[in-house]
């Protein structure tokens, strides 16, 4: 991973301030690398770490004692995950001490009616909870993962299911899909002969996956309906030179210029979607508290974002509220376009991405890709000594993901598997 997550206590001002490069300047080289959190308490003075909050987005708020006491906060604790430690960086998940995350996703918005999504639902159960079968070697991992059984069923485009369908179906939809899960999961417990799942349901941040299913990241808006999205590629991947042939903008990285290189994706998030500067802080923060009421038994990742001027000062009187009503949150402060080079996200206008759409669309063919790009990249991955499986993590991994690629290699296994029979 490129990132690690740092824990520290709320009244520890040498830890608030590590991403203070004025009083630690020597930590601003790589300070990047970590996600600063604190094990907020309930009750606590939240003026300190709001201060840091508004200049950098940093620390995150974790509050244990919710994430012990509750599964879905609904008012009614259960204890169920009273020996949990903390979570995973993105706190979808809380997690014991050496317990590993099991996370799945789906995207409610994409299916017709609900009988379709309880069909989805039940087989991303069924994926996640065969994962758990996996044998794990480290012992104290394994102990922990084969006795909960703990898995993140999750969801995204939940802003544009609020769009089309509105908040009263996707509340219903919510709670039928979490007693479809309970159901299905005694089910396959019993037939697998493993314990239930302590915990089912969490709301990824979500990213690369949510932007190959044509959906919103988990429970978050987009930058606006029509934007830039910039991705971070090693410059020798052999993807580069179909995408350059296809008329995508690609530069050198900043910073990283002899190794990797940048390359822009215009996307239309679909009509009526609203920006980011469209939603104020509170209304982002409960949406958080809808999904932690009625869908996340573990966590829901949110990075809230404000405005710095008019709403950072809002930040304390808003955790007072709800340090109630969730079990993790951070906030980002919205800057305007060219506050860092190479933003990973830019808003345009209409006019913007049609003009970038039709560039592209003069160098694609019939399937929007590039002429020559299902043979190159069979010749460079050949030589490179890539076999069909390697080929499906290469172009299904992280920020790289190429599925026309994926089925030229699975077809041309087919081929061989003919002919060799």
């Amino acid at each position: 991973v490129s990132t690690q997550s740092t824990w520290g206590k709320p009244d520890s001002i040498e830890f608030l301030d590590l991403k203070n490069y004025e009083v630690n300047p020597h930590r601003a080289e790589y300070g990047w690398t970590s996600n600063n959190s604190i094990f907020a308490k309930l009750g606590m003075d939240y003026t300190e770490a709001c201060n840091r909050v508004q200049k950098n987005g940093e620390p995150g708020f974790a509050w244990l004692e919710n994430m012990k006491a509750y599964s879905r906060m609904n008012g009614v604790p259960d204890h169920r995950d009273a020996k949990v430690t903390g979570g995973n960086p993105c706190l979808e998940q809380s997690l014991e001490s050496m317990e590993l995350c099991c996370l799945v996703e789906t995207f409610p918005n994409h299916c017709t009616d609900f009988e379709e999504y309880k069909r989805t639902l039940e087989l991303a159960l069924l994926y996640a909870k065969t994962v758990t079968l996996v044998t794990v070697h480290w012992p104290e991992t394994r102990d922990v993962m084969y006795r909960n059984r703990r898995i993140g069923c999750s969801v995204s485009g939940i802003a544009q299911f609020l769009t089309t369908r509105g908040i009263h179906r996707l509340h219903r939809w919510l709670e039928l899909g979490y007693q479809v899960l309970h159901q299905y999961d005694n089910v396959l417990s019993q037939w697998l002969k493993i314990p239930k799942s302590v915990k089912l349901t969490s709301v990824k941040p979500s990213g690369t996956i949510s932007l190959l299913a044509g959906a919103t990241p988990g429970i978050h808006f987009p930058e606006s309906r029509f934007y830039i999205r910039r991705i971070r590629m090693a410059k020798d991947f052999p993807m580069i030179g179909p995408l350059r042939e296809a008329g995508y903008k690609i530069e050198p990285a900043f910073g990283s210029e002899d190794s990797t290189v940048v390359v822009e994706f215009p996307v239309d998030v679909g009509e009526g979607i609203r920006g980011q500067k469209e939603v104020s802080m509170w209304e982002q923060l409960s949406i958080a508290a809808f999904m932690q009421k009625h869908w996340a038994d573990n966590q829901v990742s949110a990075t809230i974002t404000f405005d710095p001027a008019t709403e950072g000062p809002q930040l304390k009187n808003a955790l007072d509220y709800f340090q109630y009503q969730l079990k993790g949150v951070s906030f980002l402060p919205r800057l305007e376009y060219g506050a860092f080079p190479q933003m990973p996200y830019e808003a345009i206008d209409e006019e913007k991405y049609k003009q970038e759409m039709q560039r592209l669309r003069t160098n694609l063919d019939d399937e929007g890709m590039p002429a020559r790009t299902h043979s190159e990249i069979l010749r460079v991955t050949e030589q490179q000594g890539f076999t069909t499986h390697k080929m499906e993590d290469a172009f299904c991994d992280g920020d790289k993901c190429d599925l026309s690629a994926m089925r030229a290699a699975r077809a041309k296994d087919k081929e061989n598997t003919v002919e060799s029979s």
